[in-house]
């Protein structure tokens, strides 16, 4: 089991920020690809954006290109999300997940194994 604990979901107005952290444990954590998902009301899960086991690669949805950044510290076993420029449609749950590395970061729920509980993320106009 790798746990995954997401924090740093809130309210907040269009056009603000927030970052989002994951925190993660043990050996496996430190050699997994780590994607941000996220689900809003009657949507689909999709991939936000993903980081390599060495953060050298990234990956972002063409939705948040520009606005959102994803690392790592591998030292504290957390990968962030710093989202700015916020929209309404950036509201949903937000997910961590991780899985074993790959050569390229995939953006399927199904690739990944490990999940978090979710942190909510609320954007008003």
């Amino acid at each position: 089991q790798v746990p995954l604990v997401e924090s740093g979901g809130g309210l907040v107005q269009a056009g603000g920020s927030l970052r989002l952290s994951c925190t993660t444990s043990g050996r496996t954590a430190s050699s997994s690809i780590m994607g941000w998902f996220r689900q809003a009301p009657g949507k689909e899960r999709e991939f936000v954006a993903g980081i390599s086991r060495s953060g050298s690669m990234t990956s972002y949805a063409d939705s948040v290109k520009g606005r959102f950044t994803i690392s790592r510290d591998s030292a504290k076993d957390t990968v962030y999300l710093q989202m700015n420029n916020l929209k309404t449609e950036d509201t949903a749950v937000y997910y961590c997940a991780a899985r074993q590395p790959l050569y390229y970061i995939p953006s399927n729920v199904r690739d990944y194994r490990y999940w978090g509980q979710g942190t909510q993320v609320t954007v008003s106009s």
